[in-house]
């Protein structure tokens, strides 16, 4: 067990944890348990991870290629036409002085070739030799212009998108080492709970069951439906078999409700009947405060992590951004991103010695922070128009003109707030 762990039969004896030392210990947890690497061909490595550097095969460009339409030229003109160039062939040296072929745009320079004139300034004369101006600047790329063989173009840890993709296969790879994509699963805990129809008569309907499993997805994971358990029943062996058969295939198993210590919370006593170690259990921050991340290993010997997400809905969500996300970055080998930041443009309440985390909606024309109505721990109004939390630190109070840093939501690749 790591110094900065406790078994989970400890229960809630040491203070909360502060909000960036949480996510500094759970992103640190995932590091230290990465998913296992698998190749994947380059047209289904998109939103995976890298394992190992990407460098190049060959230099870029392996050859000498022509950057326009024109002649590749030797020695001075006027030039004799002795073939032509197109990309894909493999043209012969150009022997004598005065002569030249016609090249297309990406076509091997021949070797021998002093110069390339382009189409648009050259001429032909009766005879049908080629007369013009070569340029000073070569119009042509050199090999290792862009990299040379072996040259490291992204270190491991480099998220995967299409431009990776383009360079990858640029530099002649099929494949990819990634890291396994996260699977998750979520158990919604909560007798109270309805999973259809409108809410009524003491019975609230559960809207993080299927909530969770979108933020989770763009976030990385793979979430199937078979993988979202509940509402689980209230009793203590019901949880403790719901999380022993998640676990068993799942990396994270996220759970919402049953944080804290009531009659009806099993799921602190759920973690210590399994022997769960907890990474950090409660954060200094308001809302979601009673949020945790336990620690397991499994009979296979790899770690898998619980998450306990606070059972009100944006409290759920505020642990989803500050510990989750910071675990699967972790898990999948990524370097913690820098969070971006912004300008109050209205006043936000500190929240004394805990961190406040204050849903706003983003400007980004102007760079300010504007924070949203309806955003109570058990609001989800206020969440469906908001693009992140502005982070305002303990002891501090949200001035408007102040730069506070912005945790922002998760979005699909491509997606980008107004």
């Amino acid at each position: 067990m790591s110094t900065d762990t406790a078994p989970a039969a400890g229960r809630a004896a040491a203070p909360p944890a502060a909000w960036e030392e949480a996510r500094a210990r759970v992103y640190a947890a995932g590091l230290a348990a990465p998913l296992p690497v698998t190749a994947r061909p380059l047209a289904e490595a998109d939103g995976h991870t890298l394992a190992e550097p990407l460098t190049t095969r060959t230099a870029l460009p392996a050859f000498p290629t022509s950057s326009v339409d024109g002649w590749a030229v030797r020695g001075p003109g006027p030039w004799r036409v002795v073939g032509r160039v197109l990309a894909g062939g493999s043209p012969s040296p150009l022997t004598e002085d005065g002569t030249t072929v016609e090249i297309a745009t990406g076509a091997m320079v021949p070797e021998g070739t002093t110069a390339v004139l382009r189409i648009e300034e050259s001429e032909r004369t009766p005879d049908g030799r080629v007369t013009g101006t070569p340029r000073t600047t070569p119009e042509w790329r050199k090999p290792g212009e862009e990299a040379f063989a072996g040259e490291e173009l992204l270190p491991t840890g480099t998220p995967v998108d299409p431009a990776v993709i383009g360079l990858a296969a640029a530099c002649g790879y099929d494949t990819l080492p990634v890291r396994r994509a996260p699977r998750a699963a979520l158990l919604v805990f909560g007798d109270e709970l309805l999973t259809a129809g409108p809410p009524g008569a003491g019975r609230v309907r559960d809207a993080l069951g299927p909530a969770v499993p979108a933020w989770l997805r763009r976030d990385g994971c793979e979430v199937n439906p078979t993988d979202v358990i509940g509402p689980v029943v209230d009793t203590l062996p019901a949880h403790v078999e719901a999380l022993r058969s998640a676990l068993a295939a799942a990396d994270v198993v996220c759970t919402t409700g049953g944080t804290m210590h009531g009659p009806v919370d099993h799921l602190h006593p759920a973690l210590a009947a399994l022997g769960a170690d907890y990474v950090v259990n409660t954060v200094a921050v308001r809302p979601g405060f009673p949020m945790l991340v336990a620690r397991l290993t499994g009979p296979d010997g790899r770690v898998r992590f619980v998450a306990g997400l606070p059972g009100n809905p944006q409290s759920a969500i505020v642990a989803l951004v500050s510990l989750v996300a910071p675990l699967l970055t972790g898990l999948q080998g990524r370097p913690m991103p820098v969070l971006p930041q912004a300008v109050l443009a209205e006043p936000v309440p500190g929240r004394g010695d805990f961190t406040h985390l204050a849903l706003v909606r983003l400007d980004r024309v102007a760079g300010t922070a504007h924070p949203v109505r309806h955003v109570g721990s058990a609001m989800l109004r206020g969440l469906a128009g908001a693009d992140g939390f502005a982070v305002v630190r303990p002891g501090a109070s949200g001035e408007p003109g102040s730069r506070v840093p912005v945790v922002p939501l998760p979005l699909l690749p491509g997606e980008r707030a107004s």
